[in-house]
């Protein structure tokens, strides 16, 4: 989210794309629009460019999750209001890092980082996507763009310095806070006010969002108050209270805003509750035994087939299958795959299961059956191309994923089941260029092009040979672009 470091010093650190947001006019009368400022600090190419930039540095220091099936989850909440803002200029990406405190933030180019914690503490779904809509907002106002304007006025501007202080602030806040104050001299002052703007604009345009899309309005505060009243007595406060501040008046004007939207909003979607039940069961410190324990207890409680019935018995099989009780885990899978059989947790999870227990002909049946439905889905086409893997059938692997990472070339997961193709059939240039590709997201650039140098010793096509020349020269300027942001 656009970060507001309260500790020696509040410094307002945040996002940007050139994203003009369609508004419900009835609630905006009481504050007052400050605008979509911040064009000439940063073009939308630039911002493209250093959010890559920024992505290849995440990948390389935050315990990313890599879960095609939360990655799914998570892209589809965030778009759904994404799709509900006018002049979008370039796809958002949300992405999941391991971490249990309940925080999340927004860069260049609309990347979305969202900390597993949240699932753990917000009890619907549109508490959820209540933060990320903050956060979106954060990107549609170009508040980094303004924030760097802001500063141009009193003091010289370096701008990959001062974005590449505000990427290390998002990896490192404590490093990048220091780095922030070195580069810019920030006041005390100018950082609150700024980020008092950026916060309450921030509120009105997301629960603006919230209710276009579908969810309850209210979400967003309720979530922020309810964090807040639950550490009012605590000496230390979780990261996203430092990061953004709750008041009694911003509380109040927030909760007003949202009542005065009238219309209908959507119960939590049973993948919510999938979500929250895989993250705890795979993705948390718990014990496996304490976690049984817990989704047992669910299971009692809810009504059979009710949303949350269904994630304590898919919470509980995950809990099985770390226990190394897989057939158990198997039936409780089959049964809830049986219930509803194009649900992507349920066969990501049974594909683990058949996997486990050599059952890879099922596991490659079922899926391919999957496939004539949802041609297209990233979780059915990672699922399918590692039971090929598995079963020995590399070739299928590869052509599966050979067309889905020229569609989708960020795809870690994919990059790695794709070397792992190619090394099982010894073709050595293809297992260079999936690994250099792996490596160059982790912003391991002289790793990656060390990889492709390999790859065009390893083969005589002068056609191949120019393409990976090509993609040598993408790799020396992704590296410049890098390198500018760490000085």
């Amino acid at each position: 989210m656009l970060y507001c470091y309260l500790k020696k010093s509040l410094l307002c650190l945040g996002t940007a794309c050139y994203l003009a947001f369609s508004s419900v006019a009835q609630a905006d009368s009481q504050l007052p629009d400050i605008g979509t400022a911040g064009v000439s600090a940063l073009s939308v190419e630039q911002e493209i460019l250093y959010g890559k930039a920024f992505m290849r540095f995440a990948r390389g220091s935050l315990p990313i999750i890599d879960d095609p099936v939360l990655d799914e989850y998570i892209s589809d909440l965030g778009l759904k209001m994404v799709s509900q803002a006018n002049d979008v200029r370039f796809p958002f990406t949300f992405f999941l890092v391991k971490d249990d405190s309940i925080n999340a933030a927004a860069f260049l180019g609309g990347r979305i980082k969202v900390h597993s914690g949240l699932f753990l503490h917000a009890e619907t779904e549109s508490e959820l996507a209540g933060v990320l809509a903050h956060e979106i907002s954060h990107v549609t106002q170009r508040h980094i763009a303004r924030y760097m304007e802001d500063q141009a006025k009193s003091t010289p501007l370096s701008v990959a310095g001062l974005i590449g202080s505000i990427a290390l602030a998002m990896l490192n806040p404590t490093a990048g806070a220091a780095a922030i104050n070195t580069t810019m001299g920030l006041t005390m002052q100018n950082s609150i006010n700024f980020t008092r703007d950026n916060e309450y604009e921030a509120d009105r345009i997301g629960i603006a969002l919230l209710a276009n899309s579908g969810f309850e309005p209210g979400g967003m505060m309720t979530f922020f108050q309810k964090l807040a009243a639950e550490n009012r007595y605590s000496s230390k406060l979780p990261e996203m209270l430092l990061t953004h501040p709750i008041t009694e008046k911003r509380i109040a004007e927030a909760r007003n805003r949202a009542d005065s939207y009238r219309t209908p909003y959507r119960d939590s979607s049973l993948d919510f509750y999938l979500a929250k039940a895989r993250i705890q069961a795979m993705y948390t410190r718990q014990s496996p035994d304490s976690l049984q324990a817990y989704f047992e207890q669910n299971i009692k409680k809810n009504h059979p087939d009710s949303s949350a019935w269904l994630a304590a018995q898919y919470g509980k099989a995950l809990t099985l299958m770390k226990l190394n009780r897989t057939t158990e885990a198997g039936d409780t899978l089959k049964m809830l795959a049986k219930k509803l059989p194009d649900n992507l947790f349920f066969q990501d999870s049974l594909t683990d299961q058949e996997i486990d227990v050599q059952q890879y002909n099922e596991a490659i049946s079922r899926l391919e059956q999957r496939s004539r439905n949802m041609p297209d889905n990233p979780v059915i086409i990672m699922n399918l191309a590692n039971v090929y893997l598995k079963a020995n059938q590399a070739d299928a692997s590869i052509r599966l994923l050979d067309q889905y990472t020229r569609n989708n070339p960020e795809s870690s997961v994919a990059w790695q089941l794709l070397a792992e193709g190619y090394q099982q059939t010894a073709n050595q240039a293809g297992f260079h260029q999936a690994q250099a590709e792996y490596l160059a997201l982790r912003g391991n650039i002289d790793q990656a092009t060390d990889q492709l140098h390999m790859a065009r010793a390893n083969t005589a096509d002068s056609l191949s040979q120019a393409r990976i020349d090509a993609r040598i020269a993408e790799l020396e300027e992704q590296k410049k672009v890098d390198d500018s942001l760490k000085r």
